[in-house]
């Protein structure tokens, strides 16, 4: 038999993605979602993480701020045969009962593990069920339960497979072991959009408030793909680092000498509230979520529209959606996943969507100290876009030595930035053509 798990393997003119009806409470038809669209005010009431950096938010961006890496050098026997043998695993084991993590995936635990974190700090909403839906985004599912369960098929026969294969390798099992963990009975939604799924359970999130189909979601993402045939897969399409020798210098979003993104795994999870609801109950609330775009390229399968044109089209649909312009921006949490192709595109949607405005605004990736937590990417970044607003502060981006030319930014590089008082966005992009810009504003 062999089965593999992180804890074992680590030392140290397109088309728009929208709806086609125009909803009077929601979304406008054309990839807006947010205030712009006559909907509730939706707010952050709470938000948990597991990553690379620590096991709860506190500890995640510490990191964050300390400009720590994620990254670790894989030491189990295979991963000496990989072309690619680095990775980013969660710095923290999932703190759960051996009874409760053997029915789960590795990517359904992180999942109720920030799920629960955000829960608490939301100050544990009171509500009926019935007003409670979870939305929990993944790329790829349980992939490491069904590698490892084929494995136990192959060496040990069919008596071995493990009774939770099917729940555990479902997409939406992570979405259902969070509405399972909280009663959520409004709708439980998995969105698969690659490596922008978290960002679009967030923004699916929104719709089902400002639809008035809940009162409280609670949206975000999770992967746990740290596994040799997905880190092989990756490393074939040439899309990943190969910096095997330095792992924490590995992923170098926007540097001319980045080489591909660095795997990693982790969740990131919002608790996300209608304002009125929340000021019933007389919550803390961390920042509006004002609005959300989604588009798609229509170019590639794999690879970006080098013009940029996807996601300026979803930056320009939040900003709508948001009731902003441009010059409201100071800070943008960049994709960037330090593809020599994604980071350039990124670039230049963002100055064909913000233009002028965008060479006052700070520019980071964090995914150059978490890795690529492929579907987790964006509800992390989004819960770190949160706190650059709590904060008022822009994260450095590491490993940034010297700006690629084509890449014209004011990426914040060396020390973390002050912020002026303004919107965050977050941007997400994903293999099939996906695009999404979430905005929050204090």
């Amino acid at each position: 038999m062999t089965s593999y798990s992180p804890q074992e393997m680590t030392s140290s003119d397109e088309s728009d993605y929208s709806h086609d009806t125009d909803y009077s409470n929601g979304t406008d038809g054309t990839g807006h979602r947010g205030r712009g669209g006559g909907g509730r005010q939706v707010v952050v009431t709470g938000v948990g993480l597991t990553t690379p950096l620590g096991g709860d938010v506190a500890d995640s961006w510490a990191g964050v701020l300390a400009g720590r890496s994620g990254v670790l050098a894989l030491t189990v026997p295979w991963a000496s045969e990989l072309p690619v043998r680095i990775a980013a695993p969660v710095a923290v084991e999932p703190p759960l009962a051996r009874v409760e993590a053997r029915s789960l995936d590795r990517g359904q635990q992180l999942a109720v593990v920030a799920a629960r974190e955000a829960w608490a700090d939301a100050g544990d909403p009171a509500l009926e069920p019935e007003r409670l839906a979870v939305v929990i985004g993944s790329g790829v599912g349980g992939v490491t339960t069904l590698l490892s369960q084929s494995d136990i098929f192959r060496d040990r026969g069919h008596r071995r497979v493990s009774p939770f294969l099917v729940p555990m390798i479902m997409p939406n099992g992570p979405a259902s072991a969070v509405g399972l963990a909280l009663g959520a009975r409004a709708g439980v939604h998995a969105p698969v959009s690659a490596c922008a799924s978290g960002a679009e359970a967030i923004a699916y999130g929104l719709d089902l408030i400002q639809l008035g189909r809940a009162d409280v979601v609670v949206a975000g993402g999770t992967e746990a793909a740290v596994h040799p045939l997905p880190l092989t897969g990756f490393a074939q399409m040439q899309a990943l680092s190969r910096r095997n020798d330095d792992p924490g210098s590995a992923s170098r979003p926007f540097d001319k000498s980045r080489d591909g993104f660095v795997l990693g795994e982790g969740a990131g999870v919002l608790v996300l509230e209608a304002a009125e609801h929340a000021a019933a109950r007389g919550a803390r609330v961390l920042a509006t979520l004002g609005g959300a775009g989604i588009s798609s390229d229509a170019h590639h399968v794999a690879a970006p529209d080098p013009t940029g044109a996807g996601a300026a089209r979803a930056i320009r649909h939040a900003l709508t959606a948001a009731g902003i312009g441009p010059e409201d921006v100071v800070h943008v949490n960049a994709h960037a996943s330090a593809t020599p192709a994604g980071d350039v595109a990124e670039s230049r949607g963002l100055r064909a969507a913000l233009g002028p405005a965008l060479d006052g605004v700070a520019v980071t990736s964090t995914k150059s100290m978490t890795g690529h937590l492929l579907g987790a990417s964006g509800a992390v970044e989004a819960v770190f876009a949160v706190l650059s607003l709590r904060d008022g502060l822009a994260p450095a981006t590491r490993n940034l030595t010297s700006l690629d030319d084509e890449i014209h930014l004011d990426v914040v590089a060396v020390d973390n930035r002050p912020l002026r008082p303004g919107a965050v966005l977050s941007t997400s992009f994903g293999f099939g053509g996906h695009d999404v810009c979430l905005v929050f504003l204090r």
